[in-house]
């Protein structure tokens, strides 16, 4: 089953494929290709070439910046920029922070910070989950009180993607403990990371990488200005900013390009004297993840379709649940595709394991993460069955 576009929309799509396979520097694309983590700089390269052409945040408000695109040119553009192997910008920038600002921010707030982040002349990280406090949000401890014309901010967060690069954190704390409900007396705070007080220390992943790390306040002072929507609502900022998000996890084009990848792996790599392929087992396995990637496609267009005003359709939810599910699917597949060569991840250059079989396991156990951030699986089962079930 194929998608068929109109003749307008299909040289909508050339134009995008044509400028990100021309426009974005070709050893960044081979990096992500060769599945790579790209450099910061390789980040701000990128998404400083795409604003430029007024291709980083196309799903803005038009006078921040965004495009007066419908819902299918949004998908496509994703879609191309990922199977053009460009690195996509900044989430925490461009689907986090820059809609709450857009949507929450006070006009000070909006000229000081949309341009800006945009370009990634700031990089933005989130201060969300805690230690006791990741898919039970809600539950945080890191409280801010109000001192004079300065919020005072004491606690922990944890899972801080990407913070060591990070110039800004944009941070959920609790300014009213004795709210009835926890959700409530939560507000969200945006200051620099070189705050005095602020103290990063990086978490070690299974991979051997340093993705995340650990963020602690003490007595950072926060001038009241940088205080985003009203007090105690970040709850409702906090909702809108993870919708968002959920929405980008999805990646339907990056799993085209990673079943692609199985499947010339596949192709290549022989047992018993034949192309594993032309094994059943392996064939009925992309098969089957051929068919759920076709569903996670249109319900990506569904929930894109029927978002109001920017705000997420519950469904979104689904998205983040299907897509990481499909995205770890991948990977074990390429895993066992290699087989015992996957074992040699970190085989020296240069050594006769090929590069695709030493990146295989690292990449299998860093996408263990999808599973949870953005909303843990388990969570979103919740989420479904209340909003979308109606149980």
């Amino acid at each position: 089953m194929q998608l068929q576009l109109s003749p307008e929309l299909q040289a909508f799509r050339e134009e995008m494929r044509t400028f990100f396979t021309t426009q974005v520097p070709q050893e960044i694309r081979d990096k992500v290709a060769a599945r790579r983590h790209p450099t910061k700089q390789d980040f701000v390269t990128t998404q400083q070439i795409l604003n430029a052409a007024n291709l980083a945040v196309p799903h803005w408000p038009v006078q921040y910046g965004g495009r007066d695109w419908t819902p299918l040119q949004r998908h496509i553009w994703r879609e191309e920029m990922q199977l053009a192997k460009v690195p996509e910008p900044l989430a925490f920038n461009t689907s986090m922070i820059g809609p709450v600002l857009a949507q929450f921010g006070n006009e000070e707030q909006k000229d000081r910070f949309l341009a800006k982040t945009a370009n990634l002349d700031i990089w933005w990280c989130q201060g969300f989950s805690e230690p006791d406090a990741g898919s039970d949000l809600a539950s945080l401890r890191t409280t801010a009180v109000q001192d004079g014309d300065e919020w005072v901010v004491n606690g922990q967060k944890t899972w801080t993607t990407m913070g060591q690069h990070a110039d800004w954190i944009f941070c959920l704390a609790r300014t009213d403990p004795t709210a009835e409900k926890k959700q409530r007396g939560i507000s969200m705070l945006v200051f620099p990371m070189d705050t005095p007080g602020v103290t990063l220390r990086p978490i070690e992943l299974l991979d051997g990488g340093f993705e995340v790390n650990e963020v602690f306040f003490e007595d950072v002072r926060v001038p009241s200005e940088n205080l985003i929507g009203e007090v105690n609502k970040g709850w409702d900022q906090a909702k809108f900013l993870l919708g968002n998000e959920r929405v980008g996890i999805a990646r339907v084009g990056g799993i085209k390009g990673m079943l692609a990848l199985a499947k010339e792996l596949a192709r290549e790599t022989h047992y018993n004297g034949r192309p594993l392929l032309e094994d059943p087992r392996y064939a009925s396995r992309i098969a089957e993840i051929e068919n759920e990637l076709v569903a996670l496609e249109l319900t990506a267009l569904r929930v894109v379709a029927n978002s109001a005003d920017g705000k997420p359709h519950p469904a979104s939810s689904v998205l983040k649940l299907k897509g990481s599910v499909l995205q770890q699917e991948v990977t074990e597949l390429i895993v066992d595709i290699a087989g015992p060569l996957s074992v040699a991840s970190f085989a020296e250059e240069g050594s006769d394991v090929p590069d695709w079989a030493r990146v295989a396991a690292p990449e299998y156990l860093n996408y263990r993460k999808v599973s949870i951030y953005g909303g843990s699986n388990e969570v979103q089962r919740v989420i479904i069955s209340g909003t979308i079930l109606g149980l």
